[in-house]
């Protein structure tokens, strides 16, 4: 086995690299402060006001922001850089927990003070998450990605261990404010070792893309790119019946098992120690197996996990059941997110994981609430029975969405596209622009041309054409033109830039049917008068 190999078989061969090591441990440290702040607003909360919606509103203040500005937020990560967004949206977060801090410690908190802060450190949250996913490919080889994406996952499970119990000891010590204060501390510590990354900047001679047209193109995008949408559709499946295991824990401890929060804890620690353990055989399981058997495999053995806890009947049984609940849930989310960070360029990245993570929030809170009204109806043994049933089913139903054979395309930009220089002044980002490429064709070969084109058409919808269509001349069978209509003639430029190794290859595939000694001929139109 070379050392290549042997490297990507290793759950901590990204920790090699000295800019993911130096970022994988300021974000545990974050991850720990931010789980330290849940447990001390919500203690908070109970005692400015001890009123179950209230408590619950802290939890709502802290997740709502990420569903709802997950895709602005990553539009703005692919049109900016990526650093100096993420420094910000850190300063963003310390100041606010900073400022909680202060006014705890003075004794000046009240419930809507408590809500609105948490809510603004969830704003941060949701523009952090998509450009710190998007980054990861930028500071580890492609043969580390599913070990980093794995260790960012364990991570957070470690967070998820050791940021409670620590604020637990504080909180009864000190007081929540001293929690918040601390919280503020670790975002500086990720500031830091952004502030030591010193990362290159992407070449490029357009001007940035504008927030609302971003927007579109990263939709537009997803809409025309079946790798994402194979990502999508397979996440869908898994986390719709997924969440009934989350949704329905605590539940699960107080009316089946008849025991208290020191269980509940437990459970949360051995669902934690599973996340770790899958983390570290992730790797090696992933040497020896696709992304879609593992993928199909962790979600069964997430489905029989499911069984177990609903029909365990005490609690050394339901714990063990929590472990492999673990170990199956990091393995799908890592390799689904590896799926995503694989199938996406870097000019669109940040969107396209953004997505990701709206049909993740999405799924879950969705599911979560049906799960609980059928368990409402049925029982909860009942419920996680169907849903894991589902689970099971989800698989067969998105078989066809295949997501293992995403790092085999090349989305590196290609870089050979001439780029065409606009003759005379135009106002270049207002006017509608027209492409059109003019092919001779045997005619016996027509069909197997349109064929090969269907590809060519997605690629130019996929980059920014809201129009594609290929023509045939009624009056000269030999000649076909292709038509494809961009927004403005700066979005046709962008085209330019964002086309792929992978791409090219598809084109070049396309014009092997060209007959004749000179290229396609190409015509560039722009709407109106000079």
């Amino acid at each position: 086995m070379t050392d290549a190999v042997r490297n990507s078989a290793s759950a901590w061969a990204p920790l090699q690299h000295r800019v993911f090591r130096m970022l994988w441990i300021a974000s545990v440290a974050s991850n720990i402060g931010s789980w330290m702040h849940e447990v001390g607003a919500g203690w908070l909360m109970t005692s400015l006001a001890p009123s179950p919606l209230m408590v619950a509103l802290v939890q709502a203040a802290a997740s709502m922001p990420v569903f709802l500005l997950a895709l602005p937020a990553g539009a703005l990560a692919d049109i900016v850089d990526r650093r100096r967004y993420l420094i910000a949206s850190q300063v963003w977060m310390l100041a606010a927990a900073a400022t909680l801090g202060g006014l705890t410690l003075a004794g000046l908190t009240t419930a809507p003070l408590l809500l609105l802060f948490t809510f603004a450190l969830g704003i941060g949250k949701a523009m952090m998450m998509p450009a710190w996913g998007a980054i990861v490919p930028e500071v580890v080889p492609r043969a580390d990605l599913q070990a980093a994406v794995g260790l960012n996952s364990m991570g957070i499970n470690v967070a998820r261990a050791v940021g409670p119990a620590v604020a637990g000891v504080i909180v009864a010590t000190a007081g929540p404010g001293a929690v918040f204060v601390l919280n503020a501390v670790s975002f500086l510590a990720v500031i830091v070792a952004l502030k030591r990354w010193q990362r290159p900047l992407a070449p490029g001679d357009l001007p940035a893309e504008r927030l609302a047209g971003a927007i579109r193109a990263g939709l537009r995008y997803a809409r025309h790119a079946p790798e994402l949408r194979a990502v999508l559709a397979r996440a869908l499946a898994f986390f719709v019946f997924a969440s009934a295991s989350w949704a329905l824990l605590p539940l699960i401890v107080r009316q089946e098992l008849h025991s208290g929060p020191g269980t509940y804890g437990i459970f949360l620690g051995c669902l934690g120690l599973g996340a770790i353990a899958g983390a570290l055989l992730l790797p090696h399981l992933h040497a020896h197996a696709s992304r879609d058997r593992l993928v199909a495999g962790a979600t069964v053995l997430y489905a029989a996990a499911m069984l177990a806890l609903a029909h365990s009947g005490n609690v050394i049984a339901a714990g063990v059941a929590m472990l492999l609940t673990g170990m199956a849930w990091i393995s799908v989310v890592s390799s689904l997110m590896t799926a995503a960070q694989t199938a996406l360029p870097a000019w669109v990245r940040a969107r396209g994981l953004a997505l990701f993570w709206v049909v993740f929030m999405g799924a879950m809170a969705a599911g979560s609430t049906l799960w609980g009204q059928v368990a409402s109806w049925s029982g909860i043994p009942d419920a996680l029975s169907i849903a894991a049933v589902g689970a099971v089913v989800g698989i067969a139903l998105t078989r066809r969405f295949r997501i293992g054979r995403h790092d085999i395309a090349d989305l590196s930009p290609s870089l050979d596209w001439p780029t065409p220089v606009a003759a005379g002044g135009l106002d270049a980002d207002r006017r509608p622009a027209m492409v059109t490429v003019e092919y001779r064709i045997d005619p016996a070969q027509a069909e197997a041309f349109a064929e090969a084109m269907r590809q060519v058409g997605r690629i130019r919808r996929r980059d920014g054409a809201f129009m594609w269509e290929l023509f045939r001349d009624v009056e000269d069978p030999a000649r076909l033109v292709e038509c494809f209509m961009i927004e403005s003639w700066l979005e046709h430029l962008r085209q330019h830039e964002r086309a792929t190794v992978s791409d090219r290859d598809v084109l070049e595939r396309a014009r092997t049917f060209h007959l004749g000694d000179t290229p396609p001929r190409v015509t560039h139109l722009v709407a109106g008068r000079p």
